[in-house]
């Protein structure tokens, strides 16, 4: 299975995808994904992110 997946341009779908956006290991994604830190949602029994919500949380860490 291929779990590094883009859907309409704006859907990072998987945890290596959405931590390679990130530039993190899956492990770290799992981990803020388990203690709810990050925007992210189930789709298809997958972790799924939007690119435009992780810029938003990612702008909101600097502040």
């Amino acid at each position: 299975m291929n779990d590094t997946k883009e859907i309409s341009g704006d859907i990072l779908m998987g945890a290596k995808a959405i931590a390679e956006y990130l530039g993190i290991t899956s492990r770290q994604l799992y981990r803020l994904v388990y203690k709810d830190v990050i925007p992210t949602f189930k789709l298809g029994g997958s972790v799924a992110a939007r690119r435009s919500a992780l810029n938003k949380w990612m702008d909101g860490l600097g502040k």
